[in-house]
């Protein structure tokens, strides 16, 4: 018996650690960042959060270069707030609010090959937080952790090496090893 209370102790615990972990995104999936692909449709349905990662893979004769909302719109990356043209750029969403990624290659942001995503604040009673651009007063949206689940078919990776465990979990667990020890072992 204190085998089994033991092992789903350490079940619990596992999926707390596994449950508060940082996404993965392949930009463009296996289509990568290139021209002809619709940004719009990708990020479709996804809900970032701060820590999330992006990965754009392309071929020479692209960058990708972190830009304002107004630059986005302008398809300028002159103001660029990074840039890289390595192949294989890998971007963590720090701050929750809206990140606009371009193509800073003359015409290939008119092409298409621009991306902006909203990354949201989780909190520990699930719901999540984001900065509205335009009056900079949090607003909630209730998206269930569930939401973070990558559609099937989705390149979307969860990584465990980059996992946490949130501060709910934390006690929670603390709390059942606690009454564990007193009643059962």
């Amino acid at each position: 018996m204190g085998m089994i209370m033991m092992m789903m102790v350490m079940m619990m615990v596992w999926c707390g650690i596994h449950g508060a972990s940082a996404a993965t995104y392949n930009v463009g999936d296996t289509s990568g960042w290139e021209i002809g692909t619709d940004y719009s449709s990708w990020v479709s349905g996804k809900t970032f959060h701060v820590g999330d990662t992006l990965v754009f893979n392309y071929a020479g004769g692209h960058t990708v270069a972190e830009v304002n909302a107004m630059d986005y719109k302008a398809c300028s990356a002159a103001n660029s707030l990074t840039s890289d043209s390595s192949g294989a750029t890998t971007i963590t969403l720090r701050t929750a609010g809206t990140h606009f990624f371009i193509c800073g290659v003359p015409s290939h942001c008119s092409g298409g090959m621009k991306l902006s995503v909203t990354a949201v604040q989780s909190s520990s009673d699930g719901t999540a937080t984001t900065t509205s651009p335009s009056s900079g007063t949090p607003t909630i949206n209730t998206t269930s952790p569930a939401a973070r689940i990558p559609a099937v078919g989705s390149t979307t990776s969860i990584p465990s090496s980059t996992a946490a465990m949130s501060p709910s979990a934390a006690v929670t667990s603390a709390a059942l090893l606690v009454w564990l020890k007193r009643f059962v072992w």
